[in-house]
């Protein structure tokens, strides 16, 4: 009669068990991982909002579509992307370029416009095979919209010599504001941010922020600017003023009957300004003049003159009888 422990055989106490639970679940785990970073080809649906600067259209389409393709990429990534398609479309930034009118709000992008986007949709990794989707439409509804004019708000300063030529150029000039009529009936301009030029001696470029105006988009958020700078030397004169287009048997005497004018030239100097110049007072002018009081003006303008100023501004004309 034994009196020893009761033989178990080939069972398992407790800790064996967990032991093996968790071996099996480690190796669940790595086969996991290994799988999943294995490359495979799936067919992929992503549904696509899209954006993108139409005249006279709203910004977003109202409508979502959904593109389908085939691509090769890792288990983890078709994961994601699969997760993806049962949440909110994503939000696609299309070039207006890439977007044709099929008539009414309806536009439409085609498959070979769509390979530019593949990494915005399906994500870096991921290798697209081939489209399904042939073309996608979306529908972009008529906006209320008006052209209005880009004004800089700056502060423009040169160095000792140099000057701005031609003034502050911005590209685009103009932009489109986008909203409701009661809105737009309020907006005849829109404004850069403040931004500060000192200290030029040379031609500039750059570009800046438009100021946000509420309940209403812009076509742009940004516009560059441009502004020629120029070294000038100062050239002064005084010059004769002529009265010109005098009706017969009337004169038109000017006091006083010269004028000092100093020119802002380009440096070096490659000619005298005043050749082949003068001033003059035309008779319609002194005929719709407030009082005879005239501002001459140059016949023309050198190439290489800047600017100029004349002293006195303002003479006056008697209109005699002959």
């Amino acid at each position: 009669m034994g009196t020893g422990k009761p033989d178990r055989g080939f069972g398992f106490n407790g800790r064996d068990g967990v032991i093996f639970i968790l071996s099996l679940l480690s190796a669940f785990s790595i086969w996991m991982i290994h799988s999943l970073s294995q490359n495979y080809t799936k067919l992929v649906s992503v549904p696509v909002v899209a954006e993108s600067n139409l005249e006279g259209r709203s910004r977003t389409s109202s409508n979502t579509a959904v593109v389908t393709a085939r691509c090769r990429t890792r288990g983890f990534d078709l994961l994601r992307l699969e997760r993806a398609s049962e949440k909110k479309p994503i939000t696609l930034q299309v070039a207006s370029s890439d977007l044709h009118e099929r008539g009414g709000d309806i536009f439409y992008i085609t498959s070979s416009d769509l390979n530019r986007y593949v990494q915005s949709i399906f994500g870096d990794k991921a290798g697209m095979e081939s489209f399904v989707t042939d073309t996608l439409e979306f529908r972009f509804p008529f906006e209320n919209h008006k052209r209005v004019p880009v004004c800089p708000v700056t502060s423009i300063d040169c160095k000792s010599q140099y000057m701005v030529v031609g003034g502050l150029e911005m590209m685009p000039d103009s932009v489109t504001v986008y909203g409701e009529q009661h809105h737009l009936d309020n907006i005849d301009r829109v404004y850069t941010r403040s931004f500060t030029l000192s200290g030029l001696s040379g031609p500039v470029r750059g570009d800046v922020r438009l100021e946000n105006i509420r309940g209403v988009r812009l076509s742009a958020n940004r516009v560059d600017y441009k502004l020629d700078v120029r070294r000038y030397v100062e050239v002064r004169t005084t010059m004769p003023v002529k009265a010109v287009n005098v009706p017969r048997n009337h004169s038109l005497t000017i006091f006083p009957s010269t004028v000092t004018v100093t020119f802002r030239c380009a440096f070096p100097v490659s000619s005298q300004p005043d050749a082949d110049m003068w001033f003059f007072v035309d008779y319609e002018d002194f005929a719709n003049s407030i009082g005879g009081h005239c501002i001459p003006r140059p016949n023309r303008i050198p190439q290489d003159v800047f600017s100029y100023e004349i002293e006195p501004e303002v003479l006056e004309c008697v209109e005699g009888v002959r």
